[in-house]
């Protein structure tokens, strides 16, 4: 039997509102993660009216997971304290006229601050990730989590509907379509949603709410473990669309359907993952998957190249250029195996530290911002200074190296301490 630290969640009220939670808060993830990848899908568009370089064009794309790594612990301790229904609501409600800015902007610096803007949306990630922790059957926590980390098919929706949305009607009516879904969510949750007993405002505030303790080191080590899964995906997700285009001369349209196959897959892997959690440690899983996405990194970080050999007799010439059915393969492959990670450690985090979701989820996704937010700035100086387009594969693939080892490392101190 698996260990806990964590006192056990109070049992979800009966009735048709734990369904309503469940369903309605990955809703309103896949909305706040498609609106973050809107630059990254009408990229064309915006680069073509702003005159925009690559390092710019990456800062648009870092800009709300920048913002949103700000606000995710803010956020997580406003909904210990008023509620994490109203923090969803609020952020929401505050994602609106950030979208309606998008739609009428002129200047790179009013799309990063509306970018930005976007950002607040990571209220509603984090107070959702606590509802559904709360309200989620007990028994199957691990498959409630990883249904709702599979909001992040939102950027699937984007893949879809703004290149039809900007051919038909021009790409600045595109962010009008999602404020008019966001404040149908919003509508629905206010409606239907209650704030769950653990969650709910209270004057009287326990000893924990009025002095937060910084997390404990293993909640900072699940925390940055989680964050390269989640992080490394968001990134991926903004960054792909381009690549393809860039890389195999594909219209940003094919482009972008061709990314979606990674999405899918991610989403399909964070409910295995969360699944498979809730009968087996991440502890068991996580050196498989660490190991099966470096394989696949491995490879996606090769360039394309030719080397010629001069031989005793004649010339040996060796070429490599990675196909697009290769390249779409491996991707698939990562994004199951990054799913797969996602889910399981978010479970683990929930066995661990299941009375402190809100502090440690709010730290897991604020150190995942982050990276995310570091990474298409890295991918941008991987083409402009090493001038090698799978430079944002090699950065990757190091950075799992380092999280491999902190695993390795944190195995050996524990059999150390366990002999003695």
């Amino acid at each position: 039997m698996i260990p806990t630290s964590g006192a056990a969640l109070p049992a979800p009220s009966l009735g048709y509102r734990p369904l309503v939670v469940i369903l309605l808060s990955p809703l309103a993830f896949a909305l706040v993660f498609a609106c973050w990848t809107i630059f990254a899908v009408l990229g064309v568009e915006l680069r073509s009216t702003l005159g925009l370089g690559e390092l710019a064009f990456a800062g648009l794309l870092a800009s709300p997971m920048l913002s949103g790594a700000l606000v995710s612990l803010l956020a997580a301790r406003l909904a210990e304290r008023v509620g994490g229904r109203r923090v969803m609501i609020a952020c929401l409600w505050l994602v609106c006229p950030f979208l309606w800015w998008i739609g009428q902007a002129q200047h790179y610096i009013e799309f990063l601050l509306a970018g930005a803007g976007l950002g607040l949306g990571a209220g509603t990630l984090v107070a959702g990730l606590v509802r559904v922790a709360t309200w989620g059957p007990s028994r199957h926590a691990g498959l409630a989590l990883g249904l709702y980390g599979a909001g992040m098919l939102g950027a699937g929706l984007s893949y879809l509907l703004l290149p039809l949305v900007s051919q038909a009607y021009g790409w600045r009516l595109a962010p009008t379509l999602y404020l008019l879904l966001i404040v149908i969510v919003a509508l629905l949750l206010w409606l239907f949603a209650d704030d769950s007993p653990s969650m709910a405002p209270s004057r009287e505030l326990s000893p924990r709410h009025r002095q937060w303790m910084p997390p404990r080191w293993a909640a900072w080590r699940l925390a940055f473990y989680y964050s390269f899964f989640f992080g490394a995906f968001v990134a991926l997700a903004l960054w792909l669309p381009g690549y393809l285009s860039a890389q195999y001369h594909l219209p940003l349209a094919s482009a972008a359907l061709w990314s979606l196959a990674f999405t899918l897959s991610g989403g399909l892997g964070q409910i295995v993952g969360g699944a498979l959690a809730d009968w087996r440690d991440f502890r068991s899983l996580r050196w498989w998957v660490g190991l099966w996405v470096l394989a696949c990194l491995f490879w996606l970080s090769y360039p394309s190249f030719s080397i010629n050999i001069q031989g005793v007799k004649d010339d040996l010439a060796f070429s490599f250029h990675m196909p697009l059915w290769g390249f779409v393969a491996l991707l698939v492959s990562m994004g199951l195996a990054m799913g797969i990670g996602k889910g399981s450690l978010m479970r683990m985090i929930h066995r661990e530290h299941a009375d402190d979701m809100a502090r440690v989820g709010g730290l897991a996704l604020a150190l995942g911002g982050l990276f995310a937010a570091m990474l298409p700035l890295m991918f941008a100086l991987g083409d402009t200074w090493v001038g090698i387009r799978t430079a944002g594969f090699m950065f990757l693939y190091a950075a799992l190296g380092v999280c491999l080892l902190v695993m390795l490392w944190e195995q050996l101190y524990a059999m150390d301490s366990h002999s003695t």
